[in-house]
């Protein structure tokens, strides 16, 4: 079975690559890439810790709702683990 997870809702201030329109919603975690230094400190020049990149799978109708043209259709985004919290 598919590991559950939502992206965190913080909005800090500065270089962050998660996307913004993909935060509080629930997807499922496709793969793990392997971990990569965190590009939120690296953009400052800063030594970063390495974390894992998880391709995390969501429907449409999870990201866009009502306004979901296919809502089973899906997309795939590349996001750090550290921006993951698990679903039960």
């Amino acid at each position: 079975m598919a590991e559950r997870v939502r992206v965190s809702t913080r909005m800090p201030i500065g270089h962050v690559r998660t996307p913004a329109y993909l935060r509080g919603k629930t997807g499922v975690i496709e793969r793990t890439l392997g971990p990569f230094p965190d590009p939120e400190r690296l953009a400052y020049g800063q030594e970063a810790q390495k974390f894992p990149l998880r391709r995390v799978r969501f429907t449409m109708a999870e990201v866009w709702g009502d306004q979901a043209e296919t809502p089973d259709d899906t997309l795939d985004a590349e996001i750090y683990e550290h921006w993951l919290e698990r679903v039960e």
